[in-house]
């Protein structure tokens, strides 16, 4: 309607110079050149209103491809255009978010496995997992799904945001802050700590962490565990990365038997603070304190309480690293029991309500250039876990290996000597008096 309107007085304008040259007498020169000046701006309009009514078209056909993505399109060329535009617009919402993943393989020989040692020890798969990481309009995204054999587990799953240089704030499956970080070890094996729940645990809740050249500080509070407790939906309390109370453990019940009376973290806090010093350009050191308190719930009612504690320190000299770490935890539990029960890959323990744990770990990285490989990382980790309630004999573990990285490829070697130590041939709360010795080979491309 408007471009009709437009283009009715851009007709009578032109109309009018020619009516009014034949209505009017014209009498002097001056009166004529009056006239020619009102032929030009005449005309000068009728130019200026010609230019509108084209931006207004162009105006009109922009906002119809505005909305045409909200349309049914059915002009084809139209359509492929509003298509290539949508994908335009998902490429840029998707491309920060980055996606990775692994594939491992592993080797295992055990000494206290007669018919694996007869045939020479086994090759089987590991695990395939996923990682996405990333951020879109100031929200920060990390994820990990693994895939075994035996079970398909969440590793950590969490959203966040940097409200500042130094503060970030993070909520929904993610690390509890505890020990050395962002491992008490340097093997494929962990420290002892892993299989008590204090090394590389990941909880549902909310945490806020301070970091600057000087400072390390973290806190937050866990609404449970990462299967939703005790009352969770999960139909196997073991189908979990990392270990964490799942019951309690009877006099009548084995080591490793599924758990007659659950009982599971819920409403815990942690706090951890390190203090960092950088000397030079090849020394460091970091000293810190860690704790974490919460109680017991068994799906109705809260059946105990817990705690734990830890000092820790790291010191870096060229090459070289030096780790050392004392825990201690206690379950306070309102019914008489012989330990607890834990819970990680589809696979039950116990552990003591109550004991001290021990580490001590030395690194060397060495570059190399042996065609893809790059590096050598030698170490040797060691674990001892004593006075443990209710059980006498400790758990210890001693860890000497050789990473190798080669491109995407990073390859556990590792001998492995324990007692009384899960995966080696024991249990946390075991009475073994004799070691075991397991030589383990972990492949993992990374990508």
């Amino acid at each position: 309607m408007k471009l009709k309107l437009l283009t009715v007085a851009i007709a009578t304008l032109i109309a009018a110079p020619s009516a009014f040259a034949q209505s009017t007498e014209l009498t002097s020169a001056e009166e004529l050149q009056q006239l020619l000046e009102q032929i030009e701006q005449l005309k000068q309009r009728v130019v200026d209103l010609e230019q509108r009514v084209a931006a207004q078209q162009q105006e009109q056909q922009t906002s119809v491809e505005d909305v045409a993505p909200r349309r049914q399109v059915k002009n084809s060329a139209l359509a492929a255009r509003v298509e290539r535009l949508e994908e335009d617009v998902q490429e840029a919402q998707n491309a920060p978010i980055r996606v990775g993943g692994a594939v491992r393989a592993q080797y295992v020989w055990e000494d206290y496995n007669d018919p694996l040692k007869d045939r020479g020890g086994d090759f089987d798969f590991d695990l395939v997992r996923i990682d996405f990481g990333g951020e879109i309009g100031d929200v920060i995204l990390s994820a990990q799904y693994r895939w075994f054999q035996y079970m398909d587990v969440v590793h950590h799953a969490w959203v966040g945001y940097n409200f500042s240089e130094n503060w970030q704030g993070q909520l929904g499956v993610t690390k509890v802050p505890f020990g050395n970080t962002p491992y008490n070890s340097n093997s494929y094996f962990f420290s002892s700590n892993f299989y008590v729940g204090l090394e590389d645990d990941h909880d549902i809740g909310a945490k806020m962490r301070y970091r600057d050249a000087d400072w390390d500080f973290d806190v937050a509070f866990f609404k449970s565990d990462e299967l939703g407790g005790a009352d969770g939906l999960a139909t196997n309390k073991s189908d979990r990365y990392a270990y964490d109370a799942v019951g309690i453990r009877f006099a009548d019940e084995g080591l490793y038997a599924e758990p007659n009376a659950l009982a599971a973290e819920t409403n815990s806090w942690a706090f951890r603070g390190v203090r960092k010093w950088s000397f030079d350009d090849i020394r460091s050191a970091e000293f810190g304190a860690s704790v974490q308190w919460g109680d017991m719930n068994d799906g109705v009612d809260n059946v105990g309480e817990r705690n734990a504690w830890a000092v820790h320190g790291l010191y870096t000299y060229d090459r070289w690293t030096f780790m050392g770490q004392v825990t201690q935890y206690d379950y306070d539990m309102d019914m008489a029991n012989t330990g607890i029960v834990v819970g990680a890959y589809n696979y039950f323990d116990t552990i003591p309500t109550k004991a001290t744990l021990y580490s001590a770990n030395i690194a060397y990285s060495l570059p190399v250039k042996w065609g893809p490989v790059t590096n050598l990382t030698f170490y040797n980790d060691f674990s001892l876990m004593t006075d443990k309630r209710f059980y006498s004999e400790d758990t210890l573990m001693n860890v000497l290996g050789v990473a190798v990285s080669a491109g995407g490829l990073y390859t556990y070697f590792d001998l492995v000597t324990a007692r009384n130590q899960p995966f080696v041939g024991g249990s946390m709360s075991g009475n073994a008096t004799d070691t075991n010795t397991r030589f383990n080979i972990n492949i993992g491309y990374y990508f």
